[in-house]
């Protein structure tokens, strides 16, 4: 196996071992933004069966599901409205503006590429327990 493959295999596996920590302690998850690459990384990890819902701020998708998955899509107010304990980024480049727009959310974010990370607060920290 090349170097590449065995780096996007150790994400896949350090992305799935983080989600389904959290959702083994019982936490809520929702998937923020729904491009088609967060919807690859969904499918491919298989971690969709652990998000409770996902947000989009298109009203084409709003409604909808995401492929595959099949996780609800709602507006992005209903990341306030619900507040999850936390938020995966599936626009992970857009992760400071998503970020900045959603200030008022309380939980914690993730953002999965290139190497899991949760922030919380202004902190940058990753950890395998969810932590």
């Amino acid at each position: 196996m090349d170097i590449f493959a065995e780096k996007v295999k150790k994400s896949r596996e350090d992305l799935f071992d983080l989600i389904y920590s959290l959702w083994k302690e019982g936490k809520t998850i929702a998937a923020i933004s729904s491009p088609a690459k967060g919807q690859t990384l969904l499918n491919y990890t298989g971690i969709g069966r652990f998000i409770d819902f996902a947000t989009d701020k298109s009203k084409l998708k709003q409604g909808r599901y995401t492929p595959g998955t099949h996780i609800k899509i709602y507006s992005d107010d209903e990341l306030l409205k619900r507040n999850p304990d936390y938020a995966l980024l599936l626009a992970w480049n857009f992760a400071e503006e998503i970020m900045r727009n959603n200030k008022d959310y309380k939980g914690k974010w993730i953002i999965p590429i290139p190497t899991p990370r949760i922030i919380s607060a202004g902190k940058d920290t990753f950890s395998s327990s969810g932590t």
